[in-house]
């Protein structure tokens, strides 16, 4: 059994797209693993493919208020099966030769982990992989992430990894050590099958070159199963951190580096909120600290009261989204968690009352469904926008292990089986005839 405690790389890959665009986005699944393992002794050497701010970037790349801003890009070939699609396809991250320098800089690592986020974003994945390879051909790779395990067999297939992890690190991270470099990782913690998340470590997010934001996740997982959302699969049980822990994370990232805005990565902040987000808001609030908080991931719109909005809004919270779906209110709505017309009224009612301004509240509409009634869509969104709030289109990324998967691969225009790539949400795979995609086009207008 190896003693000394190995040198292990983390990497956050590029992205291969059409578009994309920093909106709080941050590897916190990686970076939580690299903050265990540096807290048992290990030696961590991190490089972010997405860094905008890596040393050899010229000038100040371009930042907004709320901390975030653009990916730089390079052009790359077109994936086969979209020679066809008369946009740009790029990379989006950093320079190629900058990524190299980078490696051949580090002291050789034992062991490197790379993550993966969006499905469809495998071949920068691979890309990645094949340039550490490239470099250190004999140092075993290890992929998690989302990719990995909603693309598992896919990702074994195609990735380049030695190994492919599905489902929460944590609890394998002590095999993988043993396996790949003979060294015992001697944390009662990971022993356990469920983690206290109170005992964990904040994510290493001090490993970045510069940090603008931090993102926050309070809970894992969600009680609700929607059939277009893989939360569930991902994280089968609800798990709450305590009020006071994810208070010291915020008070950590804010007295020690300086960070005003904090996005909240929880799919499902809340929920049981008397006793999870509520008392963490009043922590907040009584601190008199003048933070910035967003929702990216979207608020379930039954748990938007009137006491929830009133904190939130003292708390400083500045970006509120709303995961409305559809305002098809009805008994045949089956997408989402079913909310009722007056509880969407309500809650839209409830943050106006509170002092939330009309450009900081947004309604989530889903776009691109298959078999969606693109009319009921524009019905939707007149909808929203008479309650004095923002329409926001979130287009449709069909996603394996989810109740809506089989119904979208069968009315998919692409072969959505054969790589992730053909399940990106800006192709809409799954709006067929030319006439709907214009009319989309009219909506994002509208």
């Amino acid at each position: 059994m190896k003693t000394d405690s190995p040198h292990i790389l983390c990497i956050n890959p590029w992205i291969h797209d059409f578009a994309a665009f920093d909106f709080w986005a941050k590897p916190l699944g990686l970076l939580s693993i690299a903050a265990i393992l540096r807290e048992n002794g290990i030696k961590i050497s991190y490089i972010d493919c997405l860094d905008r701010f890596h040393p050899n970037e010229p000038g100040s790349p371009k930042l907004l208020w709320d901390g975030r801003g653009p990916f730089r890009k390079t052009q790359i070939q077109m994936p086969a099966g979209l020679k066809h699609i008369s946009r740009k396809f790029s990379r989006y991250g950093i320079f190629q030769e900058w990524f190299l320098s980078d490696l051949k800089r580090l002291e050789k690592p034992d062991l490197i982990f790379v993550t993966s986020l969006m499905t469809y974003w495998a071949s920068g994945v691979k890309e990645t992989i094949e340039t550490v390879k490239g470099v250190y051909p004999d140092v075993p790779v290890v992929l998690g992430g989302i990719y990995a395990s909603l693309c598992h067999d896919h990702a074994v297939r195609t990735s380049g990894a030695d190994l492919v992890v599905k489902g929460q690190g944590e609890p394998l991270l002590k095999g993988i050590l043993e396996t790949f470099t003979g060294f015992c990782l001697r944390d009662e913690r990971l022993r356990k099958s469920s983690i206290d998340l109170n005992t964990l470590p904040f994510p290493a997010l001090d490993l970045q070159h510069k940090l603008t934001y931090a993102p926050v996740l309070t809970s894992r997982g969600c009680p609700f199963s929607c059939e277009y959302c893989a939360s569930s699969y991902l994280e089968p049980v609800l798990r709450q951190r305590s009020p006071e822990t994810a208070y010291q994370e915020i008070t950590h990232w804010h007295g020690k580096y300086s960070i005003l805005n904090f996005a909240f990565y929880d799919d499902a902040l809340l929920v049981n909120a008397e006793n999870h987000a509520f008392p963490l808001f009043e922590k907040i609030i009584a601190s008199g600290m003048n933070l910035n908080f967003h929702t990216p991931n979207a608020l379930h719109i039954r748990a938007v009261t009137q006491k929830a909005a009133d904190l939130m809004f003292r708390a400083g919270f500045k970006t509120i989204r709303l995961g409305l779906e559809t305002t098809e209110f009805n008994a045949q709505r089956n997408y989402d968690q079913k909310v009722a017309e007056n509880e969407f009224l309500t809650a839209v009612e409830n943050l106006k009352t509170a002092g939330f301004e009309k450009k900081q509240i947004g309604a989530y509409l889903l776009c691109g469904l298959p078999e969606q009634n693109i009319e009921k869509l524009e019905l939707s969104i007149k909808f929203v926008k008479k309650t004095g709030i923002l329409p926001v289109l979130a287009y449709y990324t069909p996603i394996p292990h989810t109740s809506l998967w089989k119904k979208a691969v069968q009315n998919s225009k692409y072969d959505l089986l054969e790589h992730p790539v053909f399940t990106n949400n800006t192709l809409f795979p799954c709006v067929n005839s030319d006439h709907e995609l214009k009319r989309i086009s009219q909506l994002k207008n509208l």
